[in-house]
């Protein structure tokens, strides 16, 4: 059946894949149970409104039950609201004429006098003072309503949803005319999760700890839950997992300073503590471990559903692994930590490249994660660069499902990449995944093959005759894109 989806207007690369992801973790494709995961992800069928353009807060989805619509909506970060659609039109007339043929068995059963009701007018791009609310609420008096109106908790929520032409140029994307919908909300985010979780209160905090709202939708696209184990190598002070524990997910974390994991800012300002502090479930396990080492013991594979992660890509904070220079370079050999400093003492580390930081990832990913469990990370991109999807990293255990792109300068952005493992973990798979990195390090971009994107981010874009001058032209001129 089709719904009437409503996004809130931000982050809008990730809006189709965090309700496709969540869709399939709900049941929504018929071979769900098929032993095939290659061909199991799938994508819904979408198609928009009349005179909307693709960015547009409007979009209809094709969805095989009303229960899985409530709880896409219901868990999604970025619906607003998933609508049982009555009748749409470009005017009040058409809206009557549409609400006025839509099924009677489809609306009599919210209509009866025992049930109360709601209706809420909204609009995008405009505002509507509380008159003219009340006066398209007065103008659907053809609607037989018999039940009684409950403002705070009501049996059924009716919206009323009008968009404004594009004649104010008000920086919103092209509706060339007016669309009005009328519908019954099937289900609705729950956006106060995003104040609730905010970093700004949160007990221990990092110069790289993840924004509240982008931890949540990667761990829908991981599609934690409960019952599940979800893994963060690089956990730094644990916002990703927060998010995952959330959903009821179990969670293990590691990262390669002990610092952090274990002692954090003191005994009531740690990682354990941010869990605490929202009455999550502890983190399974913590450990100090390298990305480049894996701790695992061999012969060990699927042992997590999901792993997300934000690579650590020399911006904010650079990677790290085991060894010091003269240990890599082969000058001295291995050193054995003698066993009265192995309460206080700190290893050694040396520089980690981004390109082999994803390698070790994805290899890790390959041999833990169980068949059709997801990886989820980010990763950065040069804007400037019109074939992007050429440097995206490839494994031959796993199919891309996802990418969305998040823009932070004119030149630079990441972009959060979506994967399932489709193949079992063998040597033969990691030998031609080997072959793979390696071309994948031979034909990428000479910034990214350094591993050091400090000059792509904190550089002018271009220069011209001593002046500095940044390119706009791809920004586009509605500023919902850049939320």
């Amino acid at each position: 059946m089709w719904y009437l989806c409503v996004f809130y207007h931000r982050l809008l690369d990730y809006r189709k894949p965090e309700v496709e992801s969540l869709a399939d973790l709900f049941g929504a494709f018929e071979d769900k149970q098929s032993p095939d995961f290659a061909t199991r992800n799938r994508v819904l069928e979408w198609r928009l409104p009349k005179h909307h353009h693709p960015d547009s807060p409007f979009h209809f989805v094709n969805l095989p039950s009303e229960d899985v619509a409530r709880n896409i909506a219901n868990r999604s970060i970025l619906v607003k609201g998933i609508y049982e659609l009555w009748g749409e039109g470009s005017s009040f007339e058409e809206l009557k004429e549409a609400v006025t043929s839509y099924p009677d068995e489809r609306k009599l059963p919210y209509l009866e006098s025992e049930s109360t009701f709601k209706i809420t007018v909204d609009s995008f791009g405009k505002v509507m003072s509380l008159h003219e609310q009340k006066e398209r609420i007065w103008g659907l008096s053809y609607i037989p309503f018999k039940g009684r109106v409950n403002l705070k908790n009501p049996d059924h929520n009716f919206w009323l949803m009008e968009t404004d032409d594009n004649a104010t140029n008000n920086g919103l994307p092209p509706v060339v005319q007016r669309r009005i919908f009328f519908g019954r909300e099937v289900g609705g985010a729950d956006r106060k999760l995003i104040p609730t979780y905010q970093l700004k209160s949160r007990t221990y905090l990092g110069p790289t700890a993840m924004d509240a709202e982008m931890a949540f939708l990667m761990a829908n696209q991981a599609q934690a839950a409960p019952g599940k184990l979800v893994y963060d190598p690089f956990v730094g002070t644990g916002s990703i997992l927060v998010s995952a524990a959330h959903f009821g997910a179990m969670t293990m974390g590691a990262d390669i300073d002990i610092r952090v994991v274990r002692d954090g800012r003191g005994p009531d300002c740690n990682v354990w503590s941010n869990f605490k502090q929202y009455g999550l479930p502890m983190p399974i396990a913590l450990l100090r471990a390298d990305n480049n080492l894996p701790p695992w013991r061999h012969g060990l594979k699927e042992v997590f559903d999901a792993i997300i992660c934000d690579p650590p890509y020399g911006v904010r904070a650079g990677g790290r692994k085991s060894g010091g220079r003269k240990l890599l370079k082969g000058v001295v050999g291995p050193y054995t930590v003698p066993d009265d400093k192995r309460a206080d003492h700190i290893p050694s580390t040396a520089p980690y490249s981004l390109l082999e930081c994803v390698h070790d990832l994805l290899d890790l990913a390959a041999r833990m994660l169980v068949m059709g469990g997801r990886l989820v990370f980010f990763y950065p991109v040069l804007r400037e660069d019109d074939s992007v999807e050429d440097h995206f990293p490839e494994h031959p255990c796993f199919k891309l499902v996802a990418t969305s792109e998040q823009i932070l300068s004119s030149r630079y952005g990441r972009v959060l990449l979506s994967m399932v493992k489709t193949s079992s973990y063998t040597e033969e798979l990691a030998l031609a995944a080997r072959i793979k990195h390696l071309e994948f390090k031979e034909n990428h971009t000479k910034w990214l093959e350094n591993g050091n994107l400090h000059s792509s981010v904190f550089s002018p874009a271009d220069v011209e005759s001593g002046d500095l001058k940044v390119s706009k032209e791809s920004k586009p001129k509605y500023r919902g894109k850049y939320v």
